[in-house]
């Protein structure tokens, strides 16, 4: 394992960001430091940066060698007497995340939880007006309570994803692609929508 593998193994983007004094909120988005930032617009995770605002992107190595103009291996030297690693192969090295394109792949997921989230919505709303109680002495249908739970929430969601600025629709992305949220979301819908379909939309 080079020097380089080591580093990028031992140290995540986000922490040698920190280390050197740049501040990165919960959502692991910071000021870039790399332009005029007034809003946080760079997005940083373990293996890698990426600035919304200026493009700028890359690895552990590449933001300090940015940071501070040093060459790739100057910065990769630097990251290990700063974190105090010896720059030989850990005794158990993890293995390194495949890459993909943050951006790219952010927009995919933003687009997912859009449309299952106006899915479920339309659901909803189908089901406030259909299975809404006909005189006060009705015992309430599970469809209708859980519309009137759920319907200002859903919205409330969708509008972040739809006017919200990147910060908040990235949080919202983060925590509906968690443990696969969005996907049981969207199972659910189409599970209720099918049991719809074959009783017919009957009460």
């Amino acid at each position: 394992m080079t020097i380089y593998e080591t580093i990028k193994v031992a140290i995540s983007v986000k922490q040698a960001a920190e280390h050197y004094g740049l501040k990165v909120n919960r959502n692991g988005m910071a000021c870039c430091p790399f332009h005029n930032d007034r809003h946080p617009s760079m997005k940083l995770n373990e293996d890698y940066f990426f600035c919304f605002g200026c493009g700028v992107k890359g690895d552990v190595i590449d933001f300090v060698a940015r940071s501070f103009d040093l060459s790739s291996y100057e910065a990769a030297q630097k990251l290990a007497s700063d974190f105090g690693l010896d720059p030989k192969p850990p005794t158990s090295a993890a293995m390194l995340k495949p890459k993909r394109p943050y951006i790219r792949q952010f927009r995919e997921d933003e687009m997912l939880c859009f449309r299952v989230l106006m899915d479920y919505l339309h659901l909803l709303e189908d089901w406030k007006v259909r299975y809404a109680p006909k005189t006060p002495d009705d015992d309430l249908d599970d469809r209708f309570v859980e519309a009137c739970q759920m319907i200002d929430y859903i919205e409330y969601l969708a509008d972040i994803l739809t006017v919200g600025d990147l910060e908040e629709r990235v949080a919202v992305v983060d925590e509906l692609m968690k443990e696969s949220k969005i996907a049981f979301l969207r199972n659910y819908v189409a599970r209720k929508r099918k049991e719809g379909l074959s009783h017919g939309e009957e009460r």
